[in-house]
């Protein structure tokens, strides 16, 4: 650990000698030996001082006395500094009994040695990160510090130029993350920033303290506009390649479970870690989080990591079942069980997840009297079909999803506790979208690879500002508001650009002027649309493109839906949505 300072007792030097008061006639008459080693004098009362020779070591007439600092040996270098204000030795004791002395050079040394080596392990640490992240350290004064080549390579400027000055020579004051953090003390975490109005970056910045006193701020920023624009290359070139792997993935369908959950936030990351540790069990799972989330995803993540590709997934969605026929479709029903059955009987989606497993998503709009009927599946592993009288036995995993407060619900009298308790046996928050915002960029890229396909839009550029708005808005319909509006946004973006002005107004921060497409000639008179006049111009192209997708599948939807890459529920709502 040699760039850290060494500890009091490995500077301990023992060649000296000690003299104690009753010594003193000794010295008055100039017959004391210093043998080449300090001669120190001990009063008896905790004090000592350092004896002054001539260059033949004999003492001096009339004897010259230095005072010297004592010092714990538990002590650290840092705090003996005022120990060689009065001499440069110091007396070094244990327990109050000396046992050696230091020296101001050999700590000098020390201290540089140990400067040395910390200053090539950070000099060598900054060069060695990514080169996409600019880390940069200003100081107190505001004067930039630290400039890596990450930071040379994003914002071109040369570190010669810029080390010593101040940093607003180089930005506007009032766009300096770092020296907000400066004077404010706050710190900043994947927060999107604009320090220049061509360029737009997520970044980190920490002040740096010393004594409780703030003298510096570090910041690394990752330059969001330059990916963009790589990533936009690459969409271009990867058309061909995505109905390629599409051929691929129907013969050898990938492994990874987790490949359809997209970020890299640390709360996703611990939410596919938990999925991980309950794999190889068949453990009930209770997955919470907001609408839009992405529930579903994690329920399936759940059961391929564990059930082979044979194995049933069947999902339910609780809420879209009509009370009185919830009973059938979960426990099937015997032939002759009701009026207008099939007179076959029909088998329930608990015995058709035999083997797999069972989602049921919204679980708190199951009704009261069906609750009584889960909980004795989960507990004795056995039901009767509707009209039946053999038990039937289920083995199959069960995993509920919900977007409410089952607890709330519990108080209320809206759900059974026990039944709560029974299905909480694994439970799995997803977060949000605003509590994982770092995700948005990944996200973003995913779906815009995604309906760039679908539409055959070949996206050349995206405008930074569209980046931050993406970032500040809150997404209260989380990642499903998210992939709308992308999909809205490749939508309009018919000449391959997207811009600001495409956003919805909720999420739109900026003046809204909608412009028209260049190669338009018939519009280029016509006034900027607005406000309701912009959403009802948007739905009006994506009511043409849906009535000639369905045109060309001769109104066949299911097939439609697997053309576009999208559920029929997707597809019947857009359809509901549009009047078609």
């Amino acid at each position: 650990m040699k760039h850290v300072l060494p500890s009091l007792e490995c500077l301990i030097r023992t060649d000296y000698s000690m003299i104690h008061l009753s010594s003193l006639s000794e010295l008055e008459n100039g017959q004391h030996e210093a043998a080449g080693v300090p001669v120190f004098l001990e009063d008896g009362q905790g004090r000592y001082g350092l004896l002054q020779f001539e260059a033949d070591a004999k003492i001096l007439d009339q004897p010259c006395v230095m005072d010297v600092a004592a010092v714990n040996i538990d002590e650290s270098i840092q705090s003996i500094a005022q120990a060689f204000r009065a001499a440069p030795l110091a007396i070094v004791e244990r327990d109050g009994t000396p046992v050696g002395y230091i020296s101001s050079s050999d700590v000098i040394e020390a201290a540089l040695q140990a400067f040395r080596h910390l200053e090539a392990y950070f000099s060598t640490t900054l060069e060695t990160l990514n080169p996409d992240v600019a880390i940069t350290l200003i100081n107190e004064e505001g004067h930039v510090a630290v400039w890596t080549s990450g930071a040379e390579h994003i914002f071109s400027i040369r570190r010669d130029e810029i080390i010593g000055k101040p940093a607003s020579d180089f930005f506007q004051a009032d766009r300096l993350q770092s020296l907000r953090t400066l004077k404010t003390g706050e710190s900043a975490h994947k927060m999107q920033h604009r320090p220049r109005q061509d360029m737009f970056v997520l970044i980190n910045s920490n002040p740096i303290t010393l004594d409780d006193q703030i003298i510096g701020a570090v910041a690394a920023e990752s330059d969001l506009t330059t990916q963009m624009r790589l990533h936009q290359e690459l969409i271009q070139m990867t058309t061909k390649v995505h109905h390629l792997q599409k051929e691929v993935a129907m013969l050898s369908p990938s492994s990874d479970p987790f490949q359809h959950i997209k970020g890299t936030s640390r709360t996703i990351k611990n939410s596919i870690d938990t999925i991980r540790k309950i794999s190889t069990t068949k453990a009930t799972v209770l997955i919470q989080g907001k609408s839009g989330t992405g529930k579903e995803l994690f329920a399936k993540a759940i059961h391929d990591s564990r059930e082979g590709s044979s194995a049933p997934y069947i999902a339910i969605n609780c809420g879209a079942i009509p009370a009185a026929l919830f009973e059938s479709e979960l426990f099937g029903y015997e032939r002759g069980a009701f009026s207008g059955a099939d007179p076959k009987g029909k088998k329930g989606k608990i015995e058709l997840a035999s083997g797999g497993t069972l989602f049921l998503d919204e679980i708190g709009e199951m009704p009261l009297e069906m609750q009584v009927k889960l909980l004795r599946v989960l507990q004795e592993r056995s039901y009767f079909p509707v009209g039946g009288t053999q038990l039937k036995r289920t083995d199959c995993r069960i995993i509920a999803a919900t977007n409410r407060n089952l607890e709330q619900m519990i108080a209320e009298g809206g759900f059974r506790e026990d039944l709560y308790y029974r299905l909480n046996v694994v439970s799995i928050e997803i977060p949000s979208l605003r509590e994982r915002k770092e995700d948005i960029y990944e996200l973003t890229q995913s779906f815009l690879h995604e309906f760039s396909l679908i539409y055959g839009r070949h996206i050349q550029s995206i405008a930074p500002d569209v980046l931050e708005d993406l970032l500040r808005y809150d997404w209260p319909g989380n990642i499903r508001e998210l992939r709308n509006t992308i999909e809205r946004l490749v939508i309009f973006s018919t000449d391959g650009e997207i811009r600001r002005e495409y956003l919805p107004d909720n999420i739109y921060s900026g003046d809204k002027q909608l412009p028209v497409p260049a190669h338009d000639s018939n519009n280029m008179n016509t006034p900027p649309i607005t406000g309701e006049a912009f959403q009802a111009a948007l739905d009006d192209y994506e009511r043409k493109l849906l009535s000639q997708a369905l045109a060309a599948v001769n109104g066949n939807k299911l097939s439609m839906a697997k053309q576009l890459g999208i559920s029929r529920a997707t597809l019947y709502n857009k359809l509901k949505r549009l009047n078609l």
